[in-house]
């Protein structure tokens, strides 16, 4: 089954072969995690890093935020056997519409909230495909954890795909964390 995840959305899934998508990752983040032992998978697409700018609106939307939305899809994970010390994160989005004159620098602001909430929480970064200035598509297949990158603008193409075949495959245009 196909699920789409609407900005400030989350899905999570235990169903093998599942696919988890998410489209218009400007600013945005896509984080995707998945634990390949209890074959569990989500996809989380968060707008801001900080929930502390609008509390109603955090205590509404948990998924609208970094520090609200990514406890909620670790914990959804946990409910369906997921276990923190196997789980493999990965990242996309954090691009900024504006290049080098991007004020308030969303995107960035971003990745390093999640960045600094992983590390609090002992969880590594596995890759990541952020920054730039086009948005992206994102999407995670529940089972194999092949995750899918596709860059918009220009010719959409695979730019990171990990999963059991291991390894990151067409990955010049990538980052990989550590």
């Amino acid at each position: 089954m196909r699920h789409i995840v609407g900005v400030a959305d989350m899905k999570v899934s235990s169903s093998k072969g599942d696919v988890i998508i998410t489209h218009a990752l400007g600013s945005c983040l896509g984080i995707a995690i998945h634990d390949p032992v209890a074959r569990v998978g989500g996809l989380l697409h968060v707008m801001l890093p900080l929930s502390t700018v609008n509390p109603s609106r955090a205590k509404e939307n948990p998924f609208m935020f970094v520090d609200t939305g990514v406890p909620r899809l670790f914990i959804d994970c946990y409910k369906k056997g997921a276990k923190k010390e196997r789980l493999i994160v990965t990242v996309a989005g954090g691009a900024s519409s504006k290049g080098e004159d991007d004020y308030f620098q969303i995107g960035k602001r971003n990745f390093t909230m999640l960045r600094k909430l992983l590390w609090k929480n002992g969880v590594l970064l596995k890759s990541h495909d952020v920054g730039g200035t086009n948005s992206r598509t994102m999407s995670l297949e529940v089972g194999s954890g092949e995750v899918a990158v596709r860059l918009n603008g220009g010719g959409a193409k695979n730019i990171l795909i990990e999963g059991e075949r291991g390894g990151i495959t067409n990955g010049a245009q990538c980052s990989r964390g550590r």
